[in-house]
């Protein structure tokens, strides 16, 4: 089976929290502002309800059997609906078993309402046997099968006691974890015009979770030593030869906790 790994990465979505709260006539910041004021007053967070998280880069890891690719979906000038038709389609196509790191708990169920909210199509990612029997005892959606792994949840024993972030674990195992930004600068990157950046933040933060992935696959059995440094060895080939600077960058700072 493929193997999918995927993070995203939104800002708040300014035009449904102006129908929803009524914010007409507010500019962007002010409308920003207002729903994180909202949302401080109902939980002491500025932390908005997923449904009114927008999906600005969705950045994947994809290992199959023609090798290792890592990208984000579309290109800077694609929509949010485009960037989710084209995270579904890849699901349809190919069945991938998806990976991600608190996809469960955020980035899935954010994708569901922004897919609804356009109408996107997503029957192989819905379905849970009604058409493929094989689904029924494995499919995208239950918690405890194996098409989507959520790693932060198995980890924890599916106990949110014992959640751990993505960063401090990429960095425990020796990975480089968070690089360029953080998810609260986010929307002051998009604010500027600065998707490049947003998408290639993505991109580090996607490499991570392959990399904690592939840590479990040896933890479990699933890889043995010396398959595990193959594949951490098929990662260092690839960021060279792909000669992005952000690569670089995150093949320097792996090498650097190494050295550590």
């Amino acid at each position: 089976m493929n193997t999918l790994v995927f993070d995203i990465e939104t800002v708040p979505d300014l035009d449904g929290g102006r129908r929803i709260y009524e914010l007409e006539g507010l500019d962007d910041r002010d409308t920003a502002n207002a729903l994180f004021n909202i949302r401080r007053q109902e939980t002491g967070s500025e932390f908005l309800r997923l449904h009114l998280h927008r999906v600005v880069a969705i950045s994947v890891v994809l290992r199959s059997n023609s090798g290792l690719r890592v990208w984000s979906l579309g290109d800077e000038s694609s929509d949010e609906k485009e960037i989710i038709e084209r995270f579904y389609d890849g699901i349809e196509r190919f069945s991938p078993q998806l990976v991600s790191w608190n996809g469960a708990g955020f980035d899935l169920p954010v994708l569901h309402y922004r897919a609804l909210l356009h109408g996107v199509q997503a029957g192989r990612y819905w379905e849970t046997g009604d058409e493929d029997r094989a689904f029924r005892f494995d499919n995208y959606l239950n918690r405890f099968h194996q098409r989507h792994l959520d790693l932060m949840d198995v980890l924890a024993l599916y106990n949110n006691r014992a959640f751990a972030p993505l960063d401090q674990i990429a960095t425990l195992l020796g990975f480089p974890g968070k690089m360029g930004m953080s998810g609260a600068q986010v929307f002051d990157e998009f604010q500027a015009g600065n998707l490049r950046g947003i998408r290639e933040y993505c991109e580090t933060d996607v490499l991570n979770t392959w990399l904690v992935f592939l840590r479990f696959q040896l933890l479990r059995g699933q890889l043995d030593p010396a398959g595990y440094e193959q594949e951490l060895d098929r990662l260092r080939e690839y960021l060279r030869d792909e000669d992005q600077e952000h690569f670089r960058a995150f093949l320097a700072a792996w090498e650097e906790q190494g050295r550590g």
